[in-house]
C-alpha cells in the first residue's frame, strides 16, 4: 500500500490499480493525434481506447473563475491566435474551436471530464496549482477524489495549501533533488502517495537506483517520465519515448521498469502497453466506453 494508512479509503483506487498492473501507464495530455486534440474530452477517450491507465491533464482558470483542460502557452498552435486563455471569459474560451479538427471540437471544461470519466479513470491533474485556493472546492463537489492524483513542484506555499484543505487527495509531487523529498515525506497533513523523479542525466542524484528503493522502502510510488519535450531536456537520463520507439524499448521503457518505475507518463500508450504486456504479462487496460453523440461534419464553403 502507498500513503500513509490513515488516507487509505482515498487512495484504494490508485492502490488496487498499483498492486495489480504497476507500472500504471500514463498518458500526457490523454491521446491528441489526428483530428483530436490534446488535453481534451476526446483525448481522454482516445487514451482509454488505448489501454491506459491514468490520463495527465493541464488546467486553467478563465478571467471568470471556470475551469478548462488546456495547457498554457500553447494558443498559437491550437488556435492560431495570440490569446492567453487566462485573460479571457469562459464564454469567450468556449466560443473557440481548435484549428485543425474537422469537427467543431470546443476547449473542454473541466466538468465535462468530471461527469463524464467519473468512476474508475485515475487522472494525475498537472498545473493547477496556481488555482488551488478556487479549484479544490470546486472538485470536492464532485465527489471523485480518489480518481485525482495531483501533482505540483515542492514549494511550501503550494504544500500549505494540501495541508489546510479538508479533502486529502493524492498527491505526487515533481522533485528535483533529494531535498524535494525529504521536505514532504512523512508530513502528517498530506496525502502523499509518491514522487515523480526528474533526473537530467545518469549523474544526477535522483537517478540513483536506491532512491527509488527508498521511495518504496518508506511506502511511497514513484512515477518517472518518458515523454520527449520541445525543449529537449531529458525527464529521466534519457530513457525516453523516443528511444523506445526509434531504438531499443529495452533502453527507454526497459530501463524504466527495472529502475522500478510505478508509473510511466508517456506520449505513446499503445507501444508501451504492448512492451508491458511482453515483459510483465499485463494486458492494456479495458474501459468501458462513454459514447458520446457523433458530430456532423463540420462544412467549409
Amino acid at each position: 500500500m502507498f500513503g500513509q494508512a490513515r488516507y487509505q479509503d482515498i487512495n484504494s483506487l490508485v492502490n488496487t490499480e498499483l498492486a495489480q498492473r504497476a507500472p500504471l501507464v500514463a498518458v500526457h495530455r490523454g491521446t491528441g493525434l489526428g483530428d483530436v486534440p490534446e488535453n481534451t474530452d476526446r483525448a481522454v477517450q482516445a487514451a482509454l481506447a488505448q489501454g491506459a491507465d491514468m490520463v495527465e491533464i493541464d488546467i486553467v482558470a478563465s478571467a471568470d473563475g471556470e475551469f478548462f483542460l488546456f495547457h498554457d502557452g500553447c494558443e498559437r498552435q491550437a488556435f492560431d491566435r495570440d490569446l492567453d486563455l487566462r485573460a479571457l471569459p469562459a464564454e469567450e474560451i468556449r466560443a473557440l474551436r481548435y484549428r485543425w479538427t474537422g469537427h467543431d471540437v470546443p476547449v473542454t471544461g473541466l466538468d465535462t471530464v468530471l461527469h463524464r470519466f467519473r468512476g474508475d479513470v485515475l487522472f494525475n491533474v498537472d498545473r493547477s496549482w496556481w488555482y488551488w485556493d478556487d479549484l479544490l472546492p470546486f472538485l470536492d463537489r464532485y465527489d471523485v477524489a480518489p480518481q485525482l492524483v495531483l501533482k505540483s513542484p515542492v514549494d511550501e506555499i503550494w504544500l500549505d495549501k494540501l495541508r489546510r484543505h479538508p479533502v486529502k487527495y493524492p498527491f505526487i509531487p515533481m522533485v528535483r533533488s533529494l531535498a524535494d523529498i525529504e521536505a514532504v515525506r512523512g508530513d502528517p497533513d498530506i496525502n502523499l502517495i509518491g514522487a515523480e523523479l526528474l533526473a537530467v542525466g545518469h549523474d544526477d542524484e535522483l537517478s540513483a537506483p536506491e532512491v527509488v528503493a527508498r521511495l518504496h522502502e518508506d511506502g511511497l510510488a514513484c512515477l518517472l517520465n518518458a515523454i520527449n519535450l520541445t525543449n529537449g531536456i531529458p525527464l529521466f537520463a534519457g530513457h525516453d519515448d523516443n528511444t523506445s520507439l526509434f531504438g531499443d524499448p529495452a533502453d527507454g521503457w526497459g530501463r524504466l521498469m527495472e529502475h522500478g518505475a510505478d508509473i510511466i507518463q508517456t506520449d505513446w500508450p499503445g507501444p508501451l502497453c504492448r512492451y508491458r504486456q511482453e515483459l510483465r504479462g499485463i494486458p492494456p487496460r479495458r474501459h468501458r466506453p462513454r459514447y458520446e453523440p457523433a458530430p456532423g461534419p463540420r462544412w467549409v464553403g
